[in-house]
Parts: structure tokens; sequence; C-alpha cells
């Protein structure tokens, strides 16, 4: 049996005006405070605004070109390349270090741009991949990422080279990896040896093996 109820004697509007008038009485609203607390509160709240942050001097020589800037302590490498430097090439990701778009060389080896300070770099050398090669000459591995159509968007592909870069001169230097089967022994080049090193890499197109192919012509050439 159902149960009616009689209408109710308030509009939708003044029900709505009352429950307002009640939490109003009831104190659920906050109190204005005293005109004295409120401006204390406001100048405490402004302290500091408008300070510049703790910035440092910093000295880098980028692709060859040495730029003095002066830097927010926090900022990074990566940052410092793309917003300061307009060095776009080199690509923020994840921003966590572990994609590799932002892979640069710093001092001959590669590092994760977006997970080191530039005010930790003072006086370094950083080449990035505007400095690897140019449109007019290209470094051997752009041209062979670009005749074994190793990219689709191509985010990845600066991080991608600049790795690959820096993995051949550690097998050239005799740096072993999680997969070279003697540590003491010089590692040689192979598939499993460079999938291994590039796999901090990541390319979410897909174009794993048409990277391998590009990477395998370099690196076998060199070592010819």
């Amino acid at each position: 049996m159902s149960t009616s109820f009689p209408p109710l004697p308030l509009s939708r509007r003044e029900l709505l005006l009352a429950g307002g008038a009640s939490m109003a009485g009831s104190g659920a609203w906050p109190a204005e405070a005293p005109s004295g607390a409120a401006s204390a509160g406001a100048s405490s709240a402004n302290i500091g605004d408008g300070a510049a942050p703790p910035s440092s001097p910093v000295q880098l020589k980028v692709n060859g070109t040495t730029h003095r800037l002066t830097l927010d302590n926090r900022t990074t490498l990566l940052d410092a390349l793309r917003e300061h430097l307009h060095l776009t090439g080199t690509k923020k990701g994840c921003d966590h270090g572990q994609c590799g778009a932002c892979t640069v060389l710093l001092n001959g080896r590669r590092i994760n741009a977006c997970l080191t300070l530039a005010v930790m770099h003072q006086g370094d050398s950083v080449t990035t991949i505007e400095g690897l090669g140019t449109p007019r000459k290209l470094h051997p591995l752009q041209a062979a990422f670009v005749r074994h159509d190793g990219f689709q968007c191509g985010y990845c592909t600066p991080g991608q080279i600049c790795s690959a870069v820096g993995a051949m001169a550690e097998l050239k230097s005799g740096v072993p990896s999680h997969v070279s089967a003697d540590l003491n022994a010089q590692p040689v080049y192979s598939a499993d040896e460079m999938r291994e090193r590039m796999s901090g890499n990541i390319c979410r197109c897909g174009a794993y093996s048409n990277i391998q192919e590009a990477i395998a012509e370099v690196a076998t050439r060199s070592t010819a």
C-alpha cells in the first residue's frame, strides 16, 4: 500500500533560502575575523611575496658554445636547455627519468637531463641532439634512423639517438651491461647487448625493430 504525503507549503526556492538561513544561524559559516587579526594575517601571508627564489650563476658549455646563466637553484638541466637556451630538441616526457626522451650527453656520457639540476654541472660540457649533426651534415646515427625509418611521431627520437651514441661509447670503453657474459672482458656489439643498453628509452610508437636496425648499421660499421 502506497503512502501519500501532503504537498510542502514551501517552494524549492523558499526551502533553499530557509536552509541557508539556518546554517548561518547555527554558526556553520565562518565568522568574520576582527579587523586587527585580519590585517595581521594578511601581513604575515605577504612576508616574502615578490622575493626572487635562490639562484646561482651557472656556466655550461653546450654543443661547443659557452653559456653563462643565472638560474633558480631548482632548475633542472632539461629546463635550462629548453626554457633558457631554447634547445627544444631535448624532449620532456615523463619528467621522472623513466622514458629517456630527455637523454643528453654530459661530458661524453649519457644522462637523463630531467633528473639533475643545472647548478650541479658548473663548467660541464653538454651535447644535445642539435650538437650531434645538422640538416646538411647528419650524424651517422641520424642518417641511419632516416634510412631505417627508426621513428614515427619522432618525439623520442632525440633521446634515442643521444642514448645510442652514449651506449656505443660505453661499448668502446669496455663498460659492461647486465647481459654481458664476462664482466672482465671487452664487451662486443650484439643485438641483446644493445637492447639492454637502450632499455631505458621508450618508443610509444613501437618502432623498436627499426631503431635496432639503425643502431646495428652504425655499430657494426664502426667496429668493422
